[in-house]
């Protein structure tokens, strides 16, 4: 539930966070060339004829921003052609681009706050869904379901445009009015918001509960200017002093600002530990070390990857497990240690270029190969690519960890395979549409909703009615995964992501394995303590 929309977000926006968000160091004004002008001046010129050739004589007009600059986003232009022969991660962006880059690093925009997605329409035309309303948003309050259709905005259809075109009508100043049409299966009248514009927060620490007395639960989307702040206040929250444990979940964290990951490791760690460094042909090394410390903190931490997790979520996982303050549990990373130096051009465009590497406090280079690798397959299947484990160092207790494939975890736990039923589910989007559906029938739900017999009988009615085969051992086989989706999609739709995320956490097999695993967690903590004062009497 929870992880598979996030992955659906992990691949629709992983080249623009990982390539310039994901480890951003800095902004530099000018560039500069290597001391051999000759050989760079010669490529210029025969660029310049290739170009003065294909303008003279190609069959249709050309445009010289999309030669040059290509499409947005898409990385075949001139320029952004060039830039993959380097690495995955060195980039050109447009102005749009770059507004998105600080609107993703502020973490606040103002509009409504919802998530949309264009999707085919019944006569082929593009329609504009609501994936989700941001919780507590304008777009929440107002009372739009995920599942909705945006027919208008501001009396304009919005059939055909691209999600982009309908993300912008509904952005505004704050305080202005924005009026929202919706078509919502159940209804015979279309719904009429009137809703006023805000400045909407996108929180990176999206979620927080305590999972048992004194174990806090706490989930880091990504990495922004609020990532600190925000993990501080819910420690304050929970009277940290008091925590008997802490599950770290940055699964589906696609990175973000590199100071915000050193702040929240900074919290964690003993201070004057080393948290992360990097260094380049032409950028000195730079170290980055626990300023304030973790106030003497010593409860067990238990740190939650996947292969999404990359760039500032890696920097924080590596330095936690390098000091042995937590123990890391799920799947290797993605393994993005490319530091980007941002060189704005004219225009407001930029260039994100790699100018150094990031290694953990032990020596290990969290980047992994991509070499003679694929754009495709290194962004969308990291699992491709070998690690290179051949790199060993050791954890301040004296464990072995391996460089040069992102983070490999203590304790491996793959995600549950999906049965075919689930697959066949899933890829029809079984659930979403049935929440769409049952809603239009009943309207509304309690809190305490279950998914009920009387509730999987009408799923199994509607199964067939979408002509999704789906027989009555296929139930059986499949009950439990059945109960807990339709309960999240439906208790999302009513109460929002927050109180749909409790449920899918409380269900989760690798957060359960964390449970489980906190003793062990504390022990590590413990066993390194020991070794670095055994040492210190050494000396």
């Amino acid at each position: 539930m929870r992880q598979a929309r996030r992955v659906v977000w992990f691949l629709l926006s992983t080249v623009l966070l990982c390539a310039l968000l994901g480890g951003i160091y800095g902004r530099q004004v000018e560039a500069t060339t290597g001391s051999d002008d000759s050989d760079v001046k010669a490529s210029l010129n025969e660029f310049t004829r290739v170009y003065d050739v294909v303008e003279q004589n190609y069959a249709d007009p050309i445009d010289p921003d999309r030669t040059i600059y290509g499409p947005s986003n898409s990385n075949i232009g001139a320029i952004p052609g060039a830039l993959r022969t380097l690495d995955p991660h060195s980039n050109f962006f447009d102005p749009r681009a770059f507004a998105l880059l600080r609107e993703e690093q502020e973490g606040k925009y103002f509009g409504v706050g919802m998530s949309i997605q264009a999707r085919p329409g019944k006569l082929g035309k593009l329609v504009t869904v609501v994936v989700a309303p941001i919780p507590g948003s304008p777009a929440f309050r107002a009372g739009l379901r995920p599942g909705d259709i945006v027919a208008k905005v501001d009396g304009k259809p919005t059939e055909g445009l691209n999600t982009s075109q309908v993300a912008e009508m509904l952005k505004g100043p704050k305080g202005t009015q924005v009026h929202v049409t919706i078509l919502r299966e159940g209804y015979d009248e279309l719904l009429e918001f009137e809703i006023t514009r805000d400045e909407i927060s996108q929180r990176s620490v999206d979620d927080t509960f305590l999972i048992r007395p004194g174990i806090a639960y706490i989930h880091v989307g990504k990495f922004n200017e609020n990532t600190n702040d925000e993990l501080s206040e819910t420690l304050r929250k929970y009277n940290e002093q008091s925590l008997q444990g802490l599950i770290l979940d940055l699964r589906g964290n696609p990175g973000g600002l590199l100071q915000e990951a050193v702040e929240v490791s900074d919290h964690f760690l003993e201070k004057s530990q080393l948290i992360v460094y990097h260094y380049g042909r032409h950028s000195q090394e730079k170290r980055y070390y626990a300023t304030k410390g973790d106030s003497g903190n010593e409860y067990p931490i238990v740190v939650l990857i996947n292969r999404m997790t990359a760039s500032a979520a890696e920097i924080v996982t590596g330095a936690l497990q390098d000091h042995d303050r937590a123990l890391v549990m799920g799947e290797p990373s993605f393994g993005k240690g490319l530091v980007q130096t941002v060189y704005p051009l004219s225009e407001h465009a930029g260039l994100a270029l790699t100018t150094a590497r990031y290694y953990t406090p032990s020596g290990r280079l969290i980047q992994r190969e991509y070499a003679n690798v694929s754009l495709y397959d290194y962004y969308y299947h990291p699992e491709h690519t070998t690690p290179n484990h051949s790199a060993v160092r050791l954890t301040d207790g004296g464990r072995e960890v391996y460089g040069g494939g992102g983070i490999t975890p203590d304790v491996r736990v793959p995600d549950p395979p999906l049965t075919p039923a689930q697959e066949t589910l899933l890829q029809r989007s079984a659930f979403f549409n049935f929440g769409k559906y049952y809603l239009g029938i009943h309207k509304t739900i309690p809190k305490d909703f279950q998914a009920t017999d009387d509730v999987l009988d009408e799923f199994k009615q509607f199964l067939g009615k979408e002509k999704i085969a789906f027989s009555d051992r296929d139930l059986k086989d499949n009950l439990d995964f059945i109960k807990t989706r339709i309960r999240f999609q439906l208790v999302e739709s009513i109460f929002g992501e927050n109180e749909a995320d409790k449920i899918s956490i409380e269900n989760d097999t690798l957060v359960q394995k964390a449970l489980e695993n906190m003793p062990q967690a504390k022990e590590l903590l413990a066993k390194a303590k020991r070794y670095i004062a055994s040492k210190t009497q050494q000396r």
